[in-house]
């Protein structure tokens, strides 16, 4: 279903990127972005369950203008490596958003474009959905979502966090909900990485709870 392919950013720059398509017409397209650990297997799986339903899917690797095909898993090691490669992204921020737009227009062959991300990936996505011509965005505990939240986002957008989350104030959390009111926010009693079922913090029914919020979200403004 999935397959690895090459992105062109606006500046010419190319990136590795994986696409999962879905049998017949597409109802729409999806970026994928992805957490601190690369385009991994957990990210390639995510694309595949949104093809599985009828949506291209693509997964741009925002870590590839440092790293080429940087990818690891859940280990204290892959915490610390990626959380450096994080602050790369977060050093170049503007050239994350040309790569993001690269997979954007992309999925954009299917019709209407939906955004969705994890961990880091949900502070590129909510940046993405302010910045970029995306129809719908479902973020996901994302850290740093703080000091863009005076940015307003194009499109519905709707914001996943944990309760248990350590990384995450919950006064952030309030913040973010207060000083955006127009985006839902929505608590699970879940820590950090909960959608991921191949983390310890895996929380099966917040998972499937944010998962049902999210496809009803791009159902109705993609798809609809």
């Amino acid at each position: 279903m999935g397959q690895d392919i090459t992105l062109t950013a606006g500046d010419g720059f190319q990136l590795h990127g994986y696409r999962a398509d879905p049998e017949g017409t597409p109802r729409g397209g999806i970026v994928v972005i992805m957490e601190i650990f690369g385009v991994n297997e957990h990210i390639r799986d995510l694309c595949d369950r949104f093809a599985e339903v009828g949506y291209l899917a693509v997964a741009p690797a925002l870590y590839d203008r440092f790293e080429k095909g940087f990818e690891v898993g859940y280990t204290p090691d892959d915490i610390a490596k990626g959380r450096v490669m994080k602050d790369n992204g977060n050093a170049h921020f503007d050239n994350v958003m040309l790569d993001v737009e690269a997979a954007r227009k992309v999925a954009a062959e299917a019709g209407k474009v939906g955004i969705t991300g994890y961990c880091w990936g949900g502070v590129v996505t909510w940046a993405a959905a302010c910045r970029l011509d995306f129809q719908a965005a479902s973020a996901y505990y994302g850290g740093g979502i703080l000091p863009y939240v005076n940015e307003l986002p194009n499109c519905p957008t709707i914001l996943h966090f944990g309760k248990l989350d350590q990384s995450i104030p919950l006064t952030d959390v309030e913040k973010i909900a207060k000083t955006r009111p127009e985006c839902p926010v929505y608590l699970y009693d879940a820590d950090h990485g909960f959608h991921c079922d191949m983390r310890g913090s895996f929380n099966p029914h917040a998972a499937q709870v944010a998962s049902i919020r999210t496809f009803r979200l791009f159902d109705e403004h993609l798809a609809g």
